[in-house]
């Protein structure tokens, strides 16, 4: 392994810079020895978004088989949702220019907050101009200091900030467990609380299993916010999420939640419930009073993306025709994708973070968009790909996909012998979540090791210690199933390490710091 391999963008969170505005000096010559990795992040497209395309990385162009991209229904160059966004342009102009609360919205904009509404089956609408800032302002806007906020530990980080946001007690439970959720209810009882969970967790792809955590949180008396970026348009008889996907009505949750950017393939988001609560988050989500209306010709070319998306099932239906045959193809070459029964699913290699950026490399010079998911938004030993099929898509697409991936990532696997591990894991996944949540434990006790040299070596020790252990904190005690054993699932996780290994790398670390 490389040296800038052994590292993750973990690793350089902390500083020793007296200026907020000076970065650690060591990120820029991690970056710098790894250039060949980074400069898989953001490509420039030469083009618009479609199931192929051309792209240019590193300074190289090339037409690829656009498996990164979350244009499920291919909407995003549909000539009908182009037409009718020239023609808001055309009536409308570039842009709202303005809070919507002061300057206004056009009636296109009230428009689309009516149809959303009778297509969700909630009392009202409201739109944001972000699905991150969406996301964040409807829970900060909704929660507040003394609230208990218990969220999936697989939640989207807008949603955990948001609850930060707002100083609300953030909660996480075990990942689609009723069993935890309902513990996790028990012991906050008589607070005012909130449930959130999402539609399809997207670096996993799997599903809520909405009427088992449904069932809890009836059982409570609390609320749920359901976030359905991912599951929106594309799950559901009609399209409507993953709550219609389990045949329950709109009213089994108090917020629905989504995104304009996956199916609708356009930007922004929106948030549905009852009018008398979408009349007061209007009020206190700073996100929506101090910020600009969308663009009407975004907004424009939504409705026509609606309408196209609820004519009938078709798109929906090759979508998933589209999934079923990836998917099918690529466990046959032996590749582990999770538990994912949805269109965007995980290729998870293991822990050799060099060969993801390699054959990620590999990739993308055979003509496959794929883009590499590193530590710490997954833990370190299961470092992946994210796979987005799309009603786009053609078979002859998918089959080109499947064979660069069997001439790059699968014969790399293979060679270093890890191809196996991969098939067992997926065939023992039943089992993987006590395993998952061990290698978590041993990522912290990895990462803290190599913290901890760099501490000796800083010149702002104290500055360095406090911020690491707010971090620590915030990202493994908040996420421990019972607070108080984190520090002992910590040594048993630190016991469990290969310390030679990691002694070397701490005594390269060491000496790098040294010269």
């Amino acid at each position: 392994m490389s040296s800038e391999a052994q590292y993750s963008l973990a690793d350089f969170y902390f500083t020793d810079t007296e200026d907020p505005l000076v970065p650690p000096p060591e990120f820029g010559q991690w970056t710098k020895d790894g250039a060949w990795a980074f400069e898989l992040f953001e490509p420039e497209m030469l083009g618009a978004v479609e199931p192929v395309m051309k792209i240019r990385r590193a300074g190289k162009d090339r037409t690829v088989v656009n498996l990164s991209s979350y244009n499920y229904l291919g909407l995003a160059t549909h000539p009908e949702v182009i037409e009718a966004g020239k023609r808001a342009l055309s009536r409308y102009g570039t842009g709202a220019c303005g809070s919507p609360m002061l300057s206004g919205m056009s009636d296109l904009h009230r428009e689309l907050e009516q149809r959303l509404a009778a297509f969700t089956g909630h009392e009202e609408v409201m739109l944001f101009n972000s699905g991150f800032g969406g996301g964040l302002g409807t829970l900060s806007g909704l929660l507040r200091k003394g609230d208990v906020a218990i969220l999936d530990e697989k939640c989207h980080l807008c949603l955990v900030d948001g609850v930060k946001l707002a100083k609300a007690k953030l909660q996480f439970f075990t990942h689609n467990s009723a069993e935890a959720l309902d513990e996790a209810l028990q012991k906050t009882e008589g607070r005012r609380r909130l449930v959130v969970l999402e539609g399809v967790y997207s670096m996993d792809g799997d599903t809520a299993k909405l009427d088992e955590l449904l069932a809890v949180t009836e059982r409570h008396g609390v609320g749920v916010l359901l976030d359905e970026a991912h599951s929106i348009l594309a799950l559901g008889e009609r399209g409507r999420g993953c709550v219609e996907h389990y045949g329950m009505p709109p009213t089994a949750i108090g917020l629905q939640y989504a995104t304009f950017s996956k199916s609708f393939a356009h930007t922004g988001s929106f948030v549905a419930g009852k009018r008398e609560l979408i009349d007061y988050l209007r009020y206190y989500v700073n996100g929506y009073a101090f910020s600009c209306a969308l663009p009407p010709v975004i907004v424009g070319g939504i409705l026509k993306a609606l309408e196209i998306a609820t004519r009938d099932n078709s798109l929906r239906e090759k979508l998933w025709a589209n999934v079923s045959h990836f998917q099918a193809g690529a466990r046959s070459l032996g590749l582990d994708l999770g538990e994912s029964d949805s269109q965007v699913f995980p290729i998870i290699i293991g822990g050799d973070r060099q060969m993801l950026y390699e054959q990620c490399v590999a990739m993308n010079e055979a003509g496959l968009f794929l883009a590499p998911v590193d530590y710490p938004s997954v833990p370190e030993d299961s470092l992946r790909y994210r796979v987005a099929i799309t009603a786009g898509h053609e078979i002859v697409d998918l089959d080109r996909a499947l064979d660069i991936l069997d001439q790059t990532v699968v014969k790399a696997m293979r060679a270093a012998g890890t191809l196996g591990e991969s098939q067992e894991r997926a065939s023992s996944r039943g089992s993987g979540k006590r395993q998952e949540g061990a290698a978590s434990w041993q990522s912290m006790a990895k990462f803290l090791a190599r913290q901890a040299t760099a501490i000796a070596h800083s010149s702002n020790k104290r500055a360095r210690i406090a911020q690491l252990s707010s971090m620590a904190y915030d990202h493994f005690v908040e996420r421990a199933r019972d607070p108080s054993s984190a520090y002992d699932r910590l040594l048993r996780a630190a016991g469990e390490l290969d310390w030679r290994e990691l002694s070397a790398g701490l005594s390269k670390l060491r000496k790098e710091r040294g010269s």
